[in-house]
């Protein structure tokens, strides 16, 4: 819960990174440009229709051109596109993708009833690869549905037609991955062929290699998986960036096969910018996303991979698309974070109670400490502070949680007031010396309030930014996890 939002400076900073790379052309000094003619019966002159792109996991406008009276809406532009997949966005948002490729001038003809099987490509040999494929493929499923539903009908039991009707679905897959297969070899510099092999996904070997106990590797699937997750899906080349297809890649590789560990991340983020390094483009783009991804990720302690991009690609020039002060934005952002990390040791506080007597945090010996940072006069606060109060009289305190709230604002009469009315008892804390209440907020990186933190018996920090309402399962978590430890050490000693 919190009483204010701060923008992420990654945001700040970039913000305009997509914009501005999106638009970025192949070749300023290439005159001839594009010229792409859309025809679409039944549409109506006057009709507006929009070229669109893919880009990272956004779409984006490019260009709109109206229906002349000649049925045509004409896009052009002095400069080549960037090579991708596009999308034609009629005003019923009904659209169908397309290529841009090395040649810019071509026309495509369709009808609104229809879009794929009628058309009709005039100029472009990869876009009659393209909807050449997407026309086989609809073909293909046209014959699997009805096979598909009468699959649906017959009972589980009758096992001589659910093997006929399987064997005909079965007979159509291999019909797609001969076409597919042809399509490929015939044609190994298309895009559509780098498009369609990028879609292609590792083949796990049957017959995996066996432990040194002879027994099955059961990680063996995943770790192969992992391994070759890459083969055919190229970072390197910036139209990848420019496809329907991108993005899920590299969520999957982040939320799916990587441990959502902080150190497991960090690696995985390593290997994708390695990956990308090659292309001017997908290198900014996968910094970008990764950075801003991990400064505003909701799950706790995923900062510490923020902080790991922003040391690694944040200097020695090579976020290049910044200036020094977005640069210094960032950073700043990134070392105000780093000393708070999951696993770091508090800062020291030595603050005043009510009574004007200081109270040093590490004079506590409490087996937990939960500090808070909150404001008398916060709206957050007013409920998140009495159902903390609430739930460290009933069950905190008694667990040896001890808790230390700081008061962000320098206000002694109403902060007194509220300690009284709302009945607190643990230890309260303010300073009347602005420029050192600054120095606490700013050690601990208060943005907004309420701020807690859990810290151990050795003060390092085991959680941070959570709600009032979660602390007592967090405790659960760690006394679980320390036992788990202890076990494992005296199995360990045996």
């Amino acid at each position: 819960m919190k009483s204010k939002t701060t923008k992420p400076l990654i945001t700040k900073a970039l913000s305009a990174f997509l914009l501005l790379f999106s638009l970025q052309t192949f070749s300023a000094s290439d005159t001839a440009g594009y010229e792409i003619k859309i025809v679409m019966k039944k549409l109506g002159e006057g009709k507006k229709i929009e070229l669109c792109y893919y880009y990272g996991e956004k779409q984006y406008i490019k260009d709109s051109a109206k229906v002349n009276s000649k049925g045509e809406a004409i896009f052009k532009g002095k400069e080549k596109l960037p090579q991708g997949v596009y999308l034609i966005v009629p005003p019923n948002r009904t659209y169908y993708d397309f290529l841009v490729e090395e040649t810019q001038h071509f026309t495509l003809e369709t009808d609104t009833s229809d879009y794929i099987n009628k058309m009709k490509v005039k100029g472009s040999a990869e876009n009659e690869l393209f909807f050449n494929y997407q026309k086989f493929m609809v073909k293909k499923q046209k014959e699997a549905e009805p096979i598909r539903d009468k699959y649906k009908t017959i009972s589980k039991n009758n096992k001589d037609s659910t093997k006929l009707l399987q064997d005909q679905l079965n007979k159509l897959g291999e019909e797609v991955k001969t076409y597919q297969k042809d399509l490929m070899t015939n044609n190994p510099k298309s895009f559509v062929t780098k498009f369609l092999k990028a879609m292609e996904e590792p083949v796990i070997p049957e017959n995996p290699p066996l432990l040194p106990n002879g027994k099955k590797d059961s990680t063996f699937a995943y770790r192969y998986f992992k391994a070759h997750y890459f083969d055919n899906f190229d970072l390197s080349d910036d139209r990848m960036l420019r496809t329907p297809i991108f993005q899920n890649f590299i969520k999957r590789y982040i939320d799916k096969l990587t441990v959502p560990l902080p150190d497991s991340i960090s690696a995985s983020c390593d290997d994708l910018v390695a990956r990308t390094k090659p292309n001017k483009e997908m290198f900014k783009y996968m910094v970008w996303y990764l950075t801003y991804t991990y400064e505003t990720s909701k799950y706790m302690g995923m900062d510490a991979v923020f902080v790991h991009l922003v040391e690694n690609y944040y200097t020695k020039g090579q976020a290049y698309w910044l200036d020094s002060a977005q640069q210094a934005k960032i950073w700043n952002a990134a070392m105000a974070a780093k000393p708070l990390l999951i696993g770091k040791q508090a800062p020291s506080l030595n603050l005043k109670d009510s009574t004007g007597k200081y109270i040093s945090l590490y004079d506590l010996k409490s087996k937990y400490t939960v500090v808070v940072f909150w404001d008398h006069g916060c709206g957050h606060c007013k409920k998140a502070i009495p159902i903390l109060s609430n739930l460290y009289d009933s069950i905190l305190h008694n667990r040896g949680v001890e808790v230390y709230a700081v008061e962000t604002e320098n206000n002694p009469t109403e902060w007194k007031k509220f300690i009284q009315d709302h009945h607190l008892k643990w230890i309260n804390v303010h300073e009347t010396d602005e420029y050192y209440l600054a120095f606490a907020k700013r050690n601990y990186n208060v943005t907004s309030t309420p701020l807690i933190y859990v810290l151990d018996e050795n003060k390092v920090i085991k959680a941070k930014k959570v709600d009032s309402e979660q602390i007592a399962n967090i405790i659960d978590m760690i006394d679980k996890e320390k036992e788990a430890k202890e076990k494992e050490k005296t199995k360990e000693q045996k």
